[in-house]
């Protein structure tokens, strides 16, 4: 299996390039690709699952500091799980305007990059779950593998490369590259398409009459 060993080999294969500053400069396109796919991707690999708990009389919460994307809030209330709507900002503030108020929350917003705002303010103390999108921990010399190097190689290879050839500026070959990583995160996106539905799901439209969509490959 690919790990970073394997990819800076085949980064200095591919391009003939094995000098000192090259090398060294390796590190650095690695991560610029890993944060690239991690904006590309909608994937359930890049997903994480934490406890939380809304403390009574408070209507604000910190998110974990990896989150980059929301994907879901959820609480439980007599045994039952309450999905938590997202709303602007502007919408907590006019439909709860009094915080000190409480209730059971119903919406949440984006307040901050780290932190986010309920609605109503929560009246006792309510466990839930927050699921969220995380960039994969840097590959290194000292950790070989994550998602990307196991599941979506050929995106953070064909990535690697144009850095790479950014990096030497040749940039007669850097489009060649550039089409090539679309296309494999085009390959990787609808894999994670797949993955939203089952075989026994068919594709629907929702206006009625003869169904004029169709499943993906």
């Amino acid at each position: 299996m690919a790990n970073y060993t394997y990819l800076v080999n085949d980064i200095i294969g591919a391009t003939e390039n094995d000098g000192s500053e090259f090398v060294a400069y390796i590190p650095k396109m690695v991560n610029r690709v890993e944060e690239r796919l991690t904006k590309a991707l909608d994937d359930y690999g890049l997903v994480t699952a934490t406890s939380i708990a809304l403390t009574s009389g408070t209507n604000t919460f910190t998110l974990p500091s990896n989150t980059r994307v929301i994907k879901n809030i959820h609480i439980e209330e007599s045994g039952s799980k309450i999905g938590l709507l997202q709303r602007t900002d502007e919408f907590i503030n006019d439909y709860w305007p009094v915080s000190a108020s409480t209730g059971t929350p119903k919406y949440y917003a984006r307040k901050t990059n780290t932190n986010i705002v309920f609605a109503p303010t929560a009246s006792t103390t309510y466990s839930g779950e927050l699921v969220y999108v995380v960039k994969p921990s840097a590959l290194t010399s000292t950790n070989q593998n994550n998602y990307y190097s196991d599941f979506c190689y050929d995106a953070l290879f064909y990535g690697c490369m144009i850095e790479a050839t950014n990096f030497m500026k040749n940039f007669s070959v850097t489009p060649v590259y550039e089409q090539q990583y679309q296309t494999a995160v085009e390959g990787l996106r609808n894999q994670s398409r797949r993955t939203r539905r089952d075989d026994m799901e068919v594709n629907a439209s929702p206006a009625g009459g003869d169904n004029t969509i169709s499943g993906g490959n």
